[in-house]
């Protein structure tokens, strides 16, 4: 339906007409991004959310009409008629360079101050003050297109999830508090004094309740809050492409979820995606990069030194070796002339930032090899070092020991990232999908000498660990998968238990008494007691998936009204302070924090 301001319809957007278009009178409205009075002609670039068209005003426009133009500044909102003509002065830079409206009707429907900031991409405004005046930053046509896409993203999710059976469910924003992992925002009842809602940290429990209740496959586009501290590829609030479907198993959540990932990535960036992903367990992730959600667009994979090392007198490694650790490496290829001695220190405070004790370092260049550990070794280690790391010359060699070997492997994999942006060997323009399965179900903790669960307590062993539940919990392999893009985790999800008494057990095994159990989740547990279909399920966040496919740095450029670090919104300035008498039908009281 077109829009019409007294008497004026508009006939399409700016950036829709082309040459083809002569001769044609159009209505078009928008805000006036640049005005140029030359005088006897005048220019108006009109922006809209599509993008920019030329108005012009000359010597044949009726007098009254020029001289509005003559009074229109930046951020005017204009509606104008006029006849598609060509330009004599073409701009090959916007898709509508080659024409211009012959403006007849001008009106001014609404005067602008003179902004804090240029509307436009090159504008160099602290990013705390665009974000005060978020209304006025997203006219930008940069963020446009980045609000846009994740609109047609949106789209395309819902129409394909409709054809693949699944039905759209809105679960509760409201819920009830069952912490497990970040904290919940908690919402204070009226009502029922003294008690709270929670804000859901996702549709988990819901989801699989309309399992339960016969839906077969759920889908939503949920909105998910967390209390946690926030960095560039997270948000308090958040958007998750939440699924659950019953009658399956891992085979069909994965190939349901590569289907979506092929479809999305064809129809918005015309991006082939080759069908099966790539897979690697957890072991082997964290074996050859140190992380769970590798980058694998470029190599530099981690290399275990420790077998040869292993008789060394350098006490560094010898006792990290015998302290039940390891000793670790990455090759920078090309990396001798970047990284020289001083780069190398940063990167030393960068490694004992991280839990590094320290980092030992070689250098091969044109003159010879040097490093800080080769006094230690006999030549025929520091040789069969080196070679195993795969070093010539010009390359260096990071190499971490600790006696955790999940320390070495985690800040290892964390530099060999820093390297990679360093020497710049990451392909900007490859999308790099995989699934890491094969999940441990419990993770040691080498301080506390137990273990502790990976995954939230409803997630599924595998059918054949089952049997070590009780007797050695390191073989016990959860039916969890994620799915990483370019080392940014999309996606995370499992098999669900739907066996009351596996259930129970796994809560005791997390330290749950069963009146702990029975008054958290014993509305689920209850539900599985009246025939639960075997189902499973995941969530993949929207957020990220347009920041990734738009090959940005930060979810704030793909959030309308984003957060900053600290969780406030400079907009509105909130969280802000409320009535006491809110407060008191509320039956709180806030206690006074004291000043540091």
């Amino acid at each position: 339906m077109a829009e019409t301001i007294k008497g004026l319809e508009r006939t399409d957007y700016c950036a829709s007409f082309r040459l083809e278009d002569a001769g044609k009178e159009v209505t078009v409205f928008g805000w006036a991004q640049k005005q140029r009075d030359l005088g006897s002609l005048i220019f108006i670039d009109l922006r809209d959310r599509s993008g920019v068209l030329q108005l012009a005003f000359d010597e044949s426009t009726e007098k009254s009409v020029f001289e509005k133009a003559a009074k229109v500044r930046s951020e005017f909102v204009l509606a104008a008629r006029g006849i598609v003509r060509e330009r004599s002065n073409k701009n090959k830079e916007i898709p509508t360079g080659d024409i211009e409206v012959d403006v007849k009707e001008l009106r001014i429907l609404s005067e602008s101050e003179t902004p804090p900031f240029a509307i436009d991409d090159k504008c160099n405004a602290s990013e705390l003050n665009r974000l005060k005046y978020r209304y006025l930053d997203l006219r930008r046509p940069s963020l446009q297109n980045n609000i846009l896409m994740r609109h047609k993203i949106t789209k395309i999710t819902r129409d394909y999830f409709d054809e693949n059976g699944f039905i759209e469910i809105e679960t509760p924003m409201l819920i009830k508090s069952t912490p497990e992992g970040a904290r919940d925002f908690l919402v204070p009842s009226r009502i029922h004094g003294g008690k709270f809602y929670a804000l859901p940290q996702s549709p988990q429990l819901y989801k699989q309740l309309s399992m339960v209740a016969g839906f077969d496959r759920y889908m939503q586009i949920a909105r998910c809050f967390r209390d946690e501290d926030l960095r560039a590829d997270r948000q308090p609030e958040f958007t998750q492409i939440d699924l659950e479907m019953s009658f399956v198993d891992v085979e069909d959540v994965i190939e349901i979820g590569e289907g979506y990932i092929k479809r999305v990535f064809k129809e918005v960036l015309d991006e082939d995606i080759s069908l099966p992903l790539p897979r690697l367990s957890y072991n082997e992730a964290m074996e050859r990069y140190g992380t769970d959600k590798p980058d694998t667009r470029y190599g530099m994979e981690i290399i275990n030194l420790t077998d040869i090392l292993k008789d060394s007198e350098f006490i560094v490694f010898k006792s990290a070796i015998d302290g039940g650790g390891s000793v670790r490496c990455i090759t920078a290829k090309g990396g001798a002339d970047i990284y020289k001695r001083k780069v190398i220190d940063r990167l030393t405070e960068t490694a004992k930032g991280i839990g590094a004790k320290g980092l030992a370092w070689a250098r091969l260049t044109a003159d010879g090899t040097s490093s800080s550990f080769a006094k230690f070794l006999s030549e025929e280690q520091m040789s069969a070092l080196l070679e195993r790391a795969g070093a010539e010359t010009g390359d260096a060699v990071f190499i971490i020991a600790d006696a955790n070997d999940a320390n070495v492997l985690s800040i290892l994999g964390a530099l060999r990232q820093e390297v990679a942006k360093k020497l710049n060997i990451i392909p900007e323009d490859k999308f790099n999908l995989l699934w890491i399965v094969d999940f441990p179900f419990f993770d040691y903790d080498k301080e506390t000498d137990d273990y502790v669960a990976m995954h939230h307590p409803f997630t599924a062993p595998k059918d054949e660990s089952i049997e070590y539940l009780g007797t050695d919990k390191s073989k016990v392999i959860a039916k969890a998968y994620d799915l990483v893009l370019n080392g940014v985790e999309l996606a995370s999800g499992s098999i669900r238990i739907t066996d009351p008494e596996l259930q129970g057990k796994m809560f005791d095994m997390l330290g749950l008494s069963k009146e702990e159990a029975q008054e958290k989740f014993g509305f689920l547990t209850n539900a599985f007691k009246y025939g639960a279909p075997p189902h499973g399920g995941m969530g993949l966040g929207l957020d990220r998936l347009v920041m990734q496919m738009l090959r940005l740095d930060s979810l704030r450029d793909v959030v309308a009204y984003p957060k900053l670090q600290n969780a406030s919104e400079p907009m509105t300035e909130c969280p802000a302070a409320v009535d006491e008498e809110q407060l008191d039908v509320l039956n709180i009281a806030v206690k006074e924090i004291e000043e540091e």
